[in-house]
């Protein structure tokens, strides 16, 4: 910066922070105007006195709270004064920190104190002083817990004694934002506070201080560690709910809201706090919400209140289903909201927008709250009430009650899935009851409910009722007069389609392509869009059975892609899109071929086009694309660089992010349907949803692509990688990240198979060890601080892909952190478990809960199955050389194969040590006195999954064990034994134990002959030929068998031969059953040995080996012989 500038700068702040109170005044005004230019230009000079002089710049602004006679002035100083103490947790850099207060001296920082809590006392305006207790709050929470404002605690017991209204609510208000950050600091008083805040509550004639003082007892009882802390509170209940019922009498709606926002808080947070006074409390809400002289924002809160007890399972589970009659009048309340709607004509007219017309703030809040309460209370609480209202709306005379029974029973099926699907021809029979109902409106709502049941109860209800069901919604298709119903019928095919098997769908295929055939020439844009969906699905779900159809489809799909030009036909095009490339997946290449090139020529013309921002064309095109690749497959390629890069401009789409502060009122509209909004701490961020609705499905397609193209999909790798690997810690949007971590492996794997079929321009394996080392090391980091257990499991899954592509390219420093990893993963889930454990010990804890729990549980599993596919991998790529690894995770792995602990855990444990016996043989003598022990007992253990891994690993320590084995044979034999003498050995669930039993009876016979009686043990072995389970065990086991009888094993051929019949059968058995059970090698020495058998054999026991096989396998034998 030149002399002269710097000069100009200095001049400036002497002039904002000199003694005239002017120049700086308008600063202030300048900050709040509404000219852009003034304001930008205000906030330079406002940061530079921040930067250069922070001292005066504060004594400014608390001048000017002080002594300004303007009231926006006032509010504006207190405004900035607070964004001055707040503590920027987003960025650490100082030099661009708003931060100020470590930056002033001691005398300031401490008249600063003084000043604000002066300015509080004073009678200024409400405003002022919410906006001051802000401030205040802001800057304790930063300095209170290192004890830098002692003065703050006693002046806020001053004030609360004070007979001051407004000093009493001020100071409620400060203890209600500081609760979180000096809970523990006012532990001590939690005698004095439960008297004031009582007093307060029951005494105080002002409102404002009433709800001051709920709010801080509310945030206050959140942050007490112990629930004997929190149970000292609970006589405050009453006096808490009388604030609410207080103001209802007196006609203070507005009060009474603010008191609801208050106690839902509290529900979710702490609903064991209210456990004691329950009935009370749900009745009293449950009577607001039943109260029609009140207000509906009044009413609706009271109904949330209630929800959101129902649904904090995780703090108090199962407690809301032990109230008595609470359930009915709830359920009965909602179904009343329902009826709350209107027979709009613009809904009969059919246009796109007006779906929703007649449809009243009541009727969507008990629309949502019904689809919440049956998730947050189950089918079991729920569907005996449905099933005692719902019959009794629907004899009733009013369509609105017909209407309201059926939307419920769509709302309520997620939620009942599991009980509604054993109801399910009680449920069918109301539903198609109403497809005859005179009024339309109703006979949509019965449609409506057909395609959710058909997405919550399916496969069932497709299985069991296709042949009423879909009869039913072709006729519904015919309904000429009432386009809305006939769109809202195709909608409900797609529904249908989509749980279903070609064999359900292909008897009905006639009729319904032909009827939505003839709604795609209809004249309403809302029927056309509906029949193209439908087409689309039913082709997807019919696969090649839908070939009949293609010349009779496709003409009419290309002619709407060809002239459906003009803006208001957008979607139709989009969904012509959709369906045509469905219908070239379907029906498959060679079908598909001439009319693709045709497509692809009107899609390139598109992509060339200017499309505006809200188009839908170009998400579908994305999905379009992405299709015909999968159908084309490397006849792609040359569309790839029209393809690709509008695709990866959408990956890389910036999140259109507004960031406010969560109190405050300043987002315009919360209620957009294409903003989404989070609360972060004291932050609230809203989120463009259709951007990122865009971004992931780029991210998705990318995936199709690579997976689909391998090493075609190289010359794109450089351009994707930088852009996927950084949307692994995209917490906006989970479809992104689990889109960017399923492309890493698939990332990997083109760059191998370019580089090894030499399409890399010149390119060898350093290049896949830099694209290694830039992925693996990111996908370690980004699972280390995953949220979602679900995505953890993909992304351990994609690293294990990831290593085994990469192999050795790994170095130790990467192994060494996914190690590490590895530890964090099981920690984190032991600590989530033993979270899950405690929930069980909960007073209300039910049967419904347990299963959640066990559903949770299940995930976990998922994890573990992953980090022992991890392991194995790492095991079979660095043998022993991973040894001084997995020394570091025995303390880790050892629990797991405890009997407390889950049958699949147990598995998994015993799998890795089965994985490093087997890869790294002598080195792995050293765990055999460990280990051992624990697999002889888990062979007889009660789950299957677990004797087949134990009884496998016996086998791998017979064959590599040498010594070490030796003085356990006898232990072996014995556990073997009971396995397969298991009377129901050969059944499904049982047989893959069986099968590696024998496989490793087996390998002690070969390896431990000198230790076992041969005689007896090697022909029981024979008995049990030929496995037919496990397809690899058994051909290691038959190539065993050959090779014993290729070197005339005399324990095996028996004394004069005897066992020779045996064996003949046992070869035939496996030559017939084809490929399956013998690789072709070891089938090609059978059958030389079955030739000599032929010769060698005596006539007479030749021909009565020959006719104990069934004739089939008689004929086929022969042919195998013969040929």
């Amino acid at each position: 910066m030149d002399a002269e500038s710097t000069q100009i700068q200095q001049a400036q702040l002497a002039a904002l922070l000199g003694t005239d109170p002017a120049p700086f005044e308008t600063l202030i005004s300048h900050l709040m105007s509404s000219s852009n230019e003034q304001r930008s230009q205000a906030e330079i000079a406002f940061n530079l006195c921040k930067q250069t002089d922070p001292n005066s710049l504060t004594f400014k602004l608390a001048h000017l709270l002080q002594f300004s006679p303007h009231l926006e002035a006032r509010a504006m100083s207190t405004i900035l004064l607070r964004k001055l103490f707040t503590r920027d947790s987003i960025s650490s850099d100082s030099s661009s920190s708003s931060y100020v207060w470590p930056h002033l001296t001691p005398s300031s920082q401490s008249s600063l104190k003084s000043l604000l809590l002066a300015c509080l006392q004073r009678d200024d305006a409400k405003t002022i002083s919410k906006k001051l207790c802000d401030t205040i709050s802001e800057l304790a929470s930063g300095i209170l817990p290192d004890n830098g404002w002692p003065e703050l605690l006693p002046f806020m017991f001053q004030c609360v004694s004070s007979d001051s209204p407004s000093l009493q609510e001020s100071a409620f208000l400060i203890f209600a934002q500081l609760s979180q950050f000096i809970g523990d600091t006012l532990v001590p008083y939690i005698k004095e506070l439960h008297g004031v805040f009582l007093y307060c509550l029951a005494n105080s004639p002002s409102s404002d201080v009433r709800i001051a003082a709920l709010n801080a007892v509310i945030n206050f009882i959140q942050c007490l560690e112990t629930s004997g802390d929190r149970d000292r509170f609970q006589d405050l209940l009453p006096a808490m709910m009388k604030t609410l019922t207080e103001a209802l009498n007196s006609g203070q709606e507005a009060t009474a809201q603010e008191a609801l926002e208050l106690l839902i808080e509290l529900a979710g947070a702490e609903p064991r706090f209210l456990r004691r006074q329950l009935v009370d409390v749900v009745g009293a809400m449950l009577q607001i919400a039943e109260a029609d002289q009140l207000e509906e924002g009044t009413r609706h809160l009271a109904v949330e209140f209630v929800i959101t007890l129902a649904e904090a399972r995780e703090r108090a589970p199962g407690m809301m289903r032990k109230l008595p009659q609470f359930i009915s009048r709830l359920f009965d309340i909602l179904m009343k909201m329902l009826l709350d709607i209107e027979d709009d004509p613009a809904w009969h007219s059919a246009e796109l927008e007006d779906e929703d017309a007649g449809e009243t703030g009541n009727y969507s809040v008990g629309q949502e709250c019904l689809d919440r309460l049956s998730i947050a209370l189950g089918g079991n609480s729920i569907v005996p009430v449905a099933s005692q209202l719902l019959p009794a709306y629907l004899a009733a005379p009013e369509w609105q009650k017909h209407h309201a029974a059926l939307i419920a029973l769509a709302q309520i099926a997620e939620g009942c899935a599991k009980v509604m699907v054993k109801n399910l021809e009680q449920v069918l029979n109301m539903v198609l009851g109403s497809f005859q109902d005179p009024h339309p409106r109703v006979r949509w709502a019965a449609i409506n409910a057909i395609g959710q049941l058909s997405t919550d109860l399916g496969p069932d209800l497709q299985l069991q009722y296709h042949q009423r069901v879909l009869p039913a919604l072709a006729n519904a298709m015919d309904d000429f007069q009432n386009p809305r119903v006939q769109a809202h019928a195709a909608s409900a095919v797609l529904n249908f389609s989509e749980n279903c098997t070609p064999d359900i769908l292909t008897p009905y295929m006639d009729g319904v392509v032909s009827k939505l055939l003839v709604l795609l020439q209809n004249g309403k844009q809302l029927v056309q869009e509906g029949a193209l969906t439908a087409l689309a699905s039913v082709a997807d779900s019919s696969q090649e059975h839908f070939q009949k159809y293609y010349d009779a489809v496709m003409p009419y799909l290309k002619a709407i892609l060809m002239n459906a030009t003009d803006k208001s036909n957008r979607m139709l095009r989009a969904k012509a899109m959709e369906c045509i490339s469905l219908v070239g997946m379907a029906v498959g290449k060679e079908k598909f071929r001439d009319d693709a090139k045709q497509v692809m020529e009107v899609l390139m013309s598109l992509q060339g086009s200017q499309m505006e921002s809200d188009d839908p064309t170009t998400s579908y095109m994305l999905q379009a694309w992405a299709r015909l690749c999968k159908c084309l497959g490397q006849d792609f390629l040359p569309y790839m660089s029209v393809v690709m890069p509008p695709l990866l401009q959408s990956a890389q789409l910036k999140p259109d992010v507004t960031i406010t502060s969560a109190d405050s009122d300043d987002i315009e509209d919360s209620d957009d349907d294409s903003m989404e909004t989070i609360t972060l701490g004291d932050k609230r961020i809203g989120i463009k949803t259709s951007v990122l609705e865009e971004k992931a499905t780029a991210c998705n397609m990318l995936c199709c692509y690579a997976d689909e193209l391998k090493e075609g999909f190289y010359p794109w790798i450089d351009q994707v990688a930088p852009t996927l690997v950084p949307l692994l810690k995209f917490y906006f949007h989970e479809e992104v990240r689990r889109a960017a971590v399923s492309i890493m492996p698939e990332l990997l794997l083109s760059a191998k198979l370019a580089v090894e079929k030499g399409l890399a321009q010149g390119r060898d394996e350093s290049y896949v060890k830099q694209l290694s080392d830039f992925i693996v090391p990111a996908l370690v980091e980004a699972l280390h601080k995953e949220p979602d257990v679900e995505i953890s499991a993909s992304m351990l899954d994609a690293l294990n892909e990831c290593i085994q592509i990469s192999g050795t390219l790994l170095d130790e420093a990467q192994v060494k952190a996914i190690v590490d990893e590895i530890k964090q993963v099981l920690t984190a889930s032991s600590s989530r478990k033993r979270e899950r454990a405690e929930r069980a010990k909960a007073e209300d804890f039910d049967a419904e809960e347990g299963e959640l729990l066990k559903e949770e549980n299940d995930q976990e599993e998922e994890l573990f199955d992953q980090v022992g596919e991890i392991l194995g991998t790492l095991i079979k790529t660095f043998n022993a050389s991973f040894l001084a690894f997995f020394d570091e995770l025995t303390s880790y792995l050892t629990p797991m194969w405890g009997k407390d602990k889950t049958a699949g855990e147990r598995r998994i444990a015993i799998c890795i040590f089965d994985d490093v016996a087997e890869q790294c043989r002598e080195a792995a003598l050293k765990y055999y006195d460990t280990y051992l022990p624990f697999l002889l007992e888990a062979c007889n253990d009660e789950y299957p999954d677990v004797r087949q891994a134990a009884v496998y690993g016996l086998g791998v320590c017979a064959e590599f064990g040498g010594s070490a084995f030796k003085q356990l044979v006898g232990e072996a034999l014995s556990r073997l034994n009971v396995v397969i003498q298991h009377p129901h050995a050969l059944q499904s669930e049982n047989v893959m134990a069986y099968d590696n039993a024998v496989s490793a009876l087996g390998k002690i016979c070969q390896f431990h002959r000198d230790s076992i009686d041969s005689s007896q043990i090697v022909p029981a072995w024979l008995n049990c030929l030929p496995i037919k389970g496990d397809l690899i065990e058994a051909k290691v086991v038959h190539d065993q068998l050959c090779s014993m009888v290729e070197r005339s094993d005399v324990e095996l051929l028996g004394p004069n031969n005897q066992h020779t019949p045996k064996i003949f059968l046992v070869f035939a058995e496996i030559l017939c059953a084809g490929k399956d059970l013998a690789t072709e090698q070891t089938a090609g020495r059978m059958v030389n040995l079955l030739r000599h058998l032929q010769q060698t054999l005596p006539p007479a026991i030749l021909a009565s080996t020959w006719s104990s096989l069934q004739p089939q396998q008689q004929l086929t034998l022969q042919s195998i012989l013969s040929s």
